[in-house]
């Protein structure tokens, strides 16, 4: 029998999180006012990869913190899907319904150009810090962001509603990121997302998904400015 996480979980648990996740949007947004432009080679500094690496690393020793004493594979949701097939038939359809809502919405909602993190040309003299930028996009990322929200977040929510947690921990999801005319979309992606942990039962899928999507961004505008 797998074990119920759910059954140790404490109201401060879930309130800690979304302290958390509310915490980490404030930033976001505090950030991007701050700002008057994000550089147009943040793609290529070896300090974007290795702020990344050091945020994400912050992020998921708290994700362990708040999910002290529970059991860290249900909880985190770490566990293989029942059938893999059908997980990947899933997260491929999935995918497609997300690159048509942002395909649909790009002429309004610009995710892309409002974060600023796909670069304006490529410069084949920075690829090595273009690779670190890369891996932290498309592998660090994905796999803390889904372990925050589809992971430790859905199991703290899903027992008031499986489309409660799937609402919510898409929403945080998006305003996480600090993006104002951006936010439907990455609302859009990250209730996607939450629907495909919900149908396979595992964080593996997302995060197969979430680092396709990022990886595939970067791949795409660096082969059109190519």
């Amino acid at each position: 029998m797998v074990a119920d996480p759910t059954r140790k979980q404490t109201p401060w648990r879930l309130l800690a999180w979304l302290v958390f996740v509310l915490v980490l949007a404030v930033l976001g947004y505090a950030a991007q006012l701050a700002s008057d432009d994000t550089p147009d080679d943040i793609a290529y500094r070896y300090s974007s990869a290795v702020a990344a690496v050091i945020q994400y690393g912050v992020m998921l020793g708290i994700l362990l913190l708040i999910a002290r004493g529970l059991p860290l594979r249900d909880t985190f949701a770490l566990r293989r899907p029942a059938s893999w097939g059908r997980a990947l038939g899933l997260t491929a359809g999935a995918l497609g319904v997300i690159w048509l809502a942002s395909a649909a919405l790009a002429p309004f909602l610009n995710a892309n150009e409002e974060q600023g993190l796909v670069p304006d040309e490529w410069d084949s003299s920075r690829a090595g810090a273009f690779a670190a930028f890369f891996v932290a996009v498309t592998f660090v990322a994905p796999v803390v962001e889904e372990l925050t929200y589809r992971g430790l977040g859905f199991t703290l929510l899903s027992p008031y509603g499986t489309w409660l947690a799937i609402v919510t921990t898409g929403v945080l999801f998006g305003a996480a990121h600090g993006l104002l005319v951006a936010l439907p979309v990455l609302a859009v992606f990250g209730i996607v997302v939450g629907w495909l942990r919900a149908r396979t039962d595992s964080v593996y899928p997302s995060m197969l998904l979430h680092a396709t999507f990022n990886g595939t961004a970067l791949v795409v505008s660096v082969a059109v400015l190519g």
